[in-house]
């Protein structure tokens, strides 16, 4: 699919264009200059056709700021993988320098370049649209990206110049999307990076740094899906900005529409509370979990460690504990594959169906073994259990007095259901219904 970058100086209106074109608010806005930092992915289509557009940070030079050198690289990437640019520049400040700087930059590049002036929302404006031309990249075209005017004809530019599709690529929405989530500063943009082989997020030192969730495409190792970095979740009381806010609103929204969470912890510091309560959301949305333990390296070992650490964290999870766990060191790049095969079995997982008779052959001899307690002087019959067709495992068994099947003989069904079939990961929902 042919891909459309954004760029242009800071606070000139990318992500509020970006947001438009893909008809949704995916990107955060904010009148402080420099919210968006990493590469932001997402689709637009018009007139019948399809192509994937990538909002960038504002691009700046000469500055001793971490973020603004790092977001400067994210640019020039970005460039580099686009197919089109789309340089947008602001009506009411003229050329600046960072405005001719990145007009230098698109030339060299030799990539198709669309020039848009935005802010462009009264007649007065259209004349200082003019001005434009000055940079030398032909046709300017003025729009107004927070009330939507101009931007059909800048689509039907866009469309004009973008390249031909050779052959339709592989339809990426089936592909299971994994989630890096975790509180600030636990390594999720490192280990992104790290699996990617590229600088793909923004890592610095600074707890949230990373503000979107960045979504990529992954196909290394003979592994195929989405991987999605969020922002850091921290405790509600400690958020204090707008844009922390929204940032981890964000990664909420993110675990909402993944398939599988890897949730990163800090070996140093332990499952604390805030780790807890996110699992807790993997939880009740119900998505596979795999258990990153992360900075390893600087943990004090013996030779029981590992066990005794994973003992302690499955205590901590219980009831759900059948989750794998896997130990870390993204900086020395130690066992990150391991994370990968975990989460693309988890994945499997989730998807699998078992046929109602194999179901039935394992399970009913289990319950024969162990039946439900007597409610009342009234006995419990199990008849037979079957799979529901839901995305996440669910079953359904079918017995005489379903309301009186009570959690812990549920919680043993679950347990039974895992020792027979490989659920690794996967929350398992079990229902009773009256036969």
């Amino acid at each position: 699919m042919a891909l459309v970058a954004i760029v242009g100086r800071p606070n000139v209106g990318k992500s509020t264009l970006f947001n438009r074109l893909v008809g949704m608010r995916q990107a955060i806005v904010d009148e402080t200059a420099g919210v968006t930092r990493d590469r932001h992915y997402g689709k637009c289509e018009w007139s019948g056709r399809e192509f994937s557009v990538v909002d960038t940070g504002g691009y700046t030079s000469n500055s001793d700021d971490v973020f603004e050198d790092a977001i400067r690289r994210q640019v020039v990437i970005a460039i580099e993988e686009a197919d089109v640019i789309l340089f947008m520049v602001e009506a009411a400040t003229g050329i600046t320098d960072y405005d001719a700087e990145i007009a230098d930059l698109l030339r060299r590049s030799k990539k198709p370049v669309v020039l848009c002036v935005n802010k462009v929302d009264s007649g007065d404006k259209m004349y200082d649209a003019f001005d434009f031309y000055g940079l030398g990249l032909g046709e300017v075209w003025s729009i107004s990206a927070a009330n939507g005017s101009g931007t059909g004809d800048l689509l039907d530019e866009i469309l004009r110049v973008l390249p031909e599709e050779t052959k339709a690529d592989e339809d990426r929405q089936n592909l299971p999307h994994i989630a890096i989530v975790g509180r600030p500063n636990v390594g999720k943009s490192s280990l992104t990076n790290a699996l990617l082989g590229e600088e793909r997020n923004i890592v610095t030192p600074v707890a949230g740094t990373t503000r979107d969730s960045i979504s990529t495409y992954y196909n290394k190792f003979g592994h195929e899906f989405m991987i999605v970095d969020t922002a850091g979740m921290r405790k509600r009381a400690k958020v204090t900005e707008d844009l922390e806010f929204y940032s981890v609103m964000r990664a909420m929204r993110t675990i909402e529409h993944s398939d599988v969470c890897i949730l990163m912890i800090d070996a140093t510091l332990g499952m604390e509370a805030q780790d807890m309560n996110i699992f807790n959301v993997i939880q009740k949305n119900r998505k596979g979990c795999v258990l990153v333990v992360n900075k390893w390296d600087l943990f004090e070992k013996d030779p029981n460690t590992m066990r005794d650490y994973t003992e302690a964290l499955k205590a901590r999870l219980a009831p759900f504990n059948d989750i794998p766990v896997i130990f870390t060191s993204v900086l020395n790049k130690q066992r990150i594959l391991d994370v990968l095969t975990a989460a693309a079995h988890v994945a499997e997982n989730m998807r699998r169906k078992i046929s109602t008779s194999q179901l039935n052959d394992a399970m009913l001899p289990e319950i024969e073994n162990y039946p439900p307690p007597a409610w009342k002087g009234k006995y419990i019959k199990i008849k037979y259990v079957t799979q529901l067709p839901t995305r996440t495992p669910q079953f359904a068994f079918f017995c005489n007095l379903p309301q009186w099947v009570k959690d812990p003989y549920k919680r043993f069904l679950e347990n039974k259901l895992r020792e027979h079939f490989d659920f690794e990961g996967c929350p398992i929902q079990i229902y009773t219904r009256a036969k």
